[in-house]
């Protein structure tokens, strides 16, 4: 048996904790260890009427067995009177046990319905509602909300049961549950139990795969609909969703497909051929559910030093610093953008596969970049291809599918050259390297949690794989292609070993043509980590003038023509009174797309397209868009900068000077 779940130094508040569920949880806390305030307002069960009686008898009874308690008598509906008392009394909260009468604990009523009961219903699936919004909020602050329906005797279900039901049904059935779910080490957050006579359950919504009812064009008719309705309602492989993106996404690939007038088969598996074992069959071919993935500039910093860059070196800055006029997102950010599919639970729906989770393990990744990742992502475009990401698990203890043992579709490890390596680079890892990376998506406790990293196995918490990835493809890009993205293609390793945070990594690198191979060590023990891996790099040759061309004339490339014309008749006298040379990066869907000068300094002025010839005094950054509303008047500069749409570096003043020319020549 485990150790038993303790809650030494925590602070739980239970609501409608006078009677019945509430004061079992009370008790329940209490007698392991939790400061309890038990908050009940002391009116019958139709909420009628107040008083202290029944806070005050279940504080007794804590305190009586050496446990630790006060009372509150308010309303829930005063919910910040209710945490005041806490803090005053505890000075925190750790656990929200939201019991009171129909506040916050769910019901199979609200989950199915019930005769007779349109309001009770109606208000306990809201909860439901309330407390998966309440999980999504509060993950990024590690705070979890879970719900329970239970079936227990209470005042409320003794004057509808039988008795001997209302006696079998103890509450002290139910607070196993509760104190399970809000123990620190469990990473539960947004399900949804019934729970009732010492049996547990956990719900989930389950969806069809359903059927397109229209064609490009078309409109769509009650006929087509009661056409397909034997498919609209065939719950064989059905999908289970689990957010708003996996509910809308499959809705957005049939509006892609439409569109491009692509074949629409609702059933990917339906055409699969395998001889494996009958067992496994429903597993061969599946596909994992479309999702969405949204960044910003915040996201890729925090990767970026995931991974290591550091303003040690001054060339990370461009990683690091949303501001620097060649702003970038390191090409292995892609495995996060990708990472959804594998750290969402996907893996656990897929139907015929038994999966030991706790024997996972990530055995090989590739990833190829089709396109530069723009600095920030708010929508993705079914249509365009970004990247490819490839991962290969080792499933342990999940074989004997009886199928082959690998695929023509997995991108080949390659072993490295023979002859010692022509490049070699070492990085030391933080002690908070794994705690900093998990920032980034990866939230497996293998990677933060002691006690989680030991029944795993390993003496303390493991570095994530693919933060070592992450520390190598930089290492890479660095000595071979002078942090130029652009030039990064694709990128293929084997982890071999695991590394501790605070460990030294050692890239051995190997040129062959535009192929890199590699491997990486721990440079204390000479263990490798990743083997027969290599990065494919674009030849310099290849790479466009621009940092990210794109179709169709810029607007501001006419704006910046115009200029030059105009600088003939006035160039003398704005040279005189500004005296500087502005370098323009105009940005595209989050990328540089074209940069400009404006020389004010020297002779009568000019404006060309390209880098200032000598030195700029001042960068500005602005997209081509937010460029058009500042010369329109439409956008004021100022405003621009302190929100972040205008970005600028160097003698940020004289871009006041130029903005103030600009107003006296207005015609410019």
């Amino acid at each position: 048996m485990d150790s038993p779940l303790q809650f030494h130094g925590r602070v739980v508040l239970i609501t409608g904790a006078g009677r019945g569920l509430g004061r079992v949880y009370a008790l329940a806390f209490a007698e392991r260890g939790a400061s309890v305030i038990v908050n009940d307002l002391g009116g019958d069960f139709k909420g009628v009427g107040k008083g202290s009686l029944a806070a005050d008898k279940v504080v007794e009874e804590i305190r009586r067995k050496g446990g630790k308690a006060v009372a509150n008598y308010d309303s829930v509906e005063a919910g910040e009177k209710v945490v005041k008392e806490a803090l005053d009394a505890f000075g925190r909260i750790d656990v929200v046990v939201n019991n009171a009468g129909i506040i916050m604990t769910s019901s199979a009523a609200g989950i199915y319905g019930n005769f007779g009961q349109a309001n009770y219903s109606a208000a306990k699936l809201g909860l439901l509602g309330l407390a998966n919004t309440l999980a999504i909020e509060g993950r990024k602050n590690n705070i979890h909300c879970n719900t329970i329906a239970p079936s227990a005797g209470s005042r409320m279900t003794e004057t509808v049961l039988p008795e001997d039901l209302v006696q079998a049904l103890k509450p002290e059935y139910v607070a196993p549950l509760v104190l399970w779910l809000c123990h620190e080490s469990c990473e539960e957050n947004g399900g949804l139990f019934e729970v009732g006579g010492g049996w547990i359950g956990k719900l989930r919504w389950e969806r069809t795969l359903g059927a397109v009812v229209r064609q490009k064009n078309q409109s769509v008719t009650p006929e087509a609909v009661k056409a397909n309705w034997k498919k609209i309602c065939d719950f064989d492989n059905a999908s289970k969703p689990q957010s708003v993106q996996e509910s809308t996404g499959s809705i957005i690939e049939v509006l892609h497909k439409l569109d491009s007038e692509e074949e629409i088969s609702p059933n990917p598996t339906s055409h699969a051929t395998s001889t494996a074992s009958p067992g496994f069959a429903s597993a061969i071919g599946y596909k994992l559910p479309s999702y969405f993935s949204a960044y910003t500039e915040l996201d890729t910093i925090m990767y970026a030093l995931g991974v290591g860059a550091s303003l040690k070196d001054p060339k990370d800055l461009k990683f690091l610093y949303e501001g620097s006029s060649d702003f970038s997102c390191l090409p292995t950010f892609g495995v996060i953008v990708a990472q959804k599919s594998m750290t969402s639970g996907g893996l656990a729906e897929i139907p015929g596969l038994p999966i030991n989770f706790a024997k996972v393990l990530h055995g090989e990744q590739y990833l190829q970049i089709y396109k530069l990742f723009p600095r920030a992502v708010h929508s993705y475009s079914g249509k365009e291809l970004i990247c490819y990401s490839q991962y290969s698990l080792f499933l342990v203890g999940s074989g004997g599918f009886g199928g082959k043992r690998t695929s023509e579709k997995v991108k080949v490890a390659v072993a490295i050259p023979s002859r010692p390596p022509d490049a070699v680079i070492t990085d030391n890892t933080s002690l908070n390297q794994a705690a900093l990376y998990r920032l980034s998506g990866d939230w497996n406790p293998l990677h933060i949690d002691p006690n989680f990293a030991s029944l795993a196995g390993f003496e303390k918490p493991i570095l994530h794989g693919l933060c070592t990835f992450g520390f190598s493809a930089r290492h890479v890009l660095q000595q071979f292609a002078d942090n130029d993205v652009s030039r990064f293609k694709a990128i293929k390793a084997r982890f071999a070993k695991p590394v501790y945070p605070g460990q030294t990594v050692r890239t051995e690198m190997w040129k062959e043509d535009n192929r890199i191979h590699f491997q990486t060590k721990i440079q204390e023990t000479g263990d490798i980590v990743i083997s027969n891996a290599y990065v494919d790099l674009l030849p310099p040759s290849r790479i466009s003038a621009k940092t990210h061309p794109e179709s169709g004339e810029l607007q501001s490339t006419f704006v910046f023509e115009e200029i030059n014309r105009r600088l003939k008749d006035v160039g003398k006298e704005v040279v005189k009174k500004v005296n500087a040379i502005f370098e323009w990066h105009i940005t595209k869907g989050g990328s540089i797309a074209a940069k400009w000068t404006i020389d004010l300094k020297n002779d009568s002025g000019k404006v060309y397209q390209g880098p200032a010839e000598g030195s700029a005094d001042t960068t500005i950054i602005i997209s081509d868009e937010d460029f058009m509303e500042v010369v329109l008047g439409k956008l004021d500069p100022q405003k621009a900068f302190f929100s972040g749409r205008l970005k600028a570096r160097g003698n940020i003043m004289l871009s006041q000077k130029l903005q103030m020319i600009l107003k006296d020549y207005s015609k410019l």
